[in-house]
């Protein structure tokens, strides 16, 4: 148990001497719908005062709606979210912003959505909306995919009879010791947990197997604290946002509260997308779909629940995914419908956004990524 809380405290210090440290320049790697405008993944230069310059298509492919980078920062994966449900593979040309292809495989479901690296680098792991399951797949050192060395396949429904009739993997985690993969399924209203073993690249149901959210509420994207003692869940179909206490030994989960996403005047349609806590760990932004902001709130350090701060306007119509560089300085939102993405400044001290007045023309983005250049 010392052992665990010694891992959970170096790593909320290094959170916060991450989030202290000046911003530096990055790629700016952006996925897509390819329904109008867009062609497929795009390259932007982002400057250490938070200045974007498009470098143009990095690599044309069908609906790139979700990215992740390797941890050695010379690959990056792309789902093609259709039915088929395909992943590709790219090598980064950090000069360019250019990405080659390096194969293309099957997402091991339908309607892959969500990815992640492992903390080893050796695996890339997926979920599949469409069929509700998550994989892994293996990558080779030339960071090509293997097909998938496991597949979790869930079952059930829940209250609502339109969005919940079966399973929806929406994304998937990893905890910080890399023991663990969280996926939340919108279908089941559940969160559920495997065990993850990287030198196989297998899952396997943790006990317990899941934390539930409120029926109905429709768990979409997750994330941990960085100080490794609680973790949220935005919930898409009630716009709401869960906090958990997590027991990092068990890899388990028990709710703190769940608060709404939206002011309390607001009643016309929303649905909720992504949710990130500040590399600081002291506040936690959620993406509305209808309102059309970034709220925001502090994060309790002792208890970790939250209280509203702010709603940001995005300047636009269904922010479906935003980000913050690693320095916690800027935040990026991209607004899928209206084909534009905004620049927010982050105040370190209150977490309050600012635009900075940058709103870059974009066809419907939909995930944005950082790579350090220096």
């Amino acid at each position: 148990m010392r052992s665990l809380r010694n891992l959970a405290a170096s790593a909320l210090a290094l959170a916060f001497l991450a989030s202290s440290l000046p911003a530096k320049d990055y790629l700016v790697y952006v996925g897509t719908y390819t329904r109008g405008k867009s062609q497929g993944i795009y390259a932007f230069r982002m400057d250490s005062a938070g200045k974007l310059t498009p470098l143009g298509l990095a690599a044309e492919t069908a609906n790139p709606s979700f990215l992740a980078i390797h941890p050695n920062q010379r690959f990056l994966y792309s789902v093609s979210e259709q039915k088929s449900g395909a992943i590709n593979a790219y090598s980064i040309d950090k000069s360019t912003g250019k990405l080659t292809l390096l194969n293309t495989v099957g997402s091991g479901g339908t309607g892959p959505c969500h990815l992640n690296v492992d903390k080893t680098g050796k695996n890339l792991l997926a979920a599949n909306y469409g069929s509700g399951s998550a994989a892994v797949l293996p990558i080779n050192n030339d960071g090509s995919l293997k097909e998938h060395s496991s597949v979790m396949q869930h079952a059930g429904s829940s209250v609502d009879p339109k969005r919940q009739q079966g399973p929806h993997a929406h994304s998937v985690n990893l905890s910080a010791d890399n023991r663990f993969a969280v996926v939340a399924d919108l279908g089941l209203d559940q969160i559920l947990v495997y065990k993850f073993d990287p030198a196989k690249g297998t899952l396997a149901p943790n006990d317990p197997p899941y934390a539930k959210v409120k029926p109905g509420a429709g768990p979409r994207h997750f994330s941990f604290h960085p100080g490794g003692r609680f973790a949220y869940v935005i919930n898409e179909m009630q716009s709401t946002v869960t906090a958990f206490s997590y027991n990092a030994k068990a890899g388990s989960f028990a709710e703190l509260q769940t608060i709404t996403s939206l002011p309390a005047d607001f009643t016309a349609n929303n649905s909720t997308a992504e949710v990130l806590v500040h590399p600081s760990g002291k506040f936690l932004y959620g993406s509305n779909r209808g309102h059309n902001s970034i709220a925001v709130f502090a994060i309790d350090s002792a208890k970790g629940t939250l209280t509203p701060v702010q709603h940001a306007s995005t300047q636009g119509e269904i922010p479906r995914n935003f980000n913050m560089d690693p320095s916690g300085s800027f935040l990026i939102a991209g607004n899928q419908n209206t084909d534009n993405m905004v620049v927010f400044k982050i105040d370190a001290a209150t977490g309050r956004l600012t635009p900075t007045g940058q709103n870059i023309e974009i066809g419907a983005p939909v995930c944005i990524k950082y790579l350090p250049l220096n």
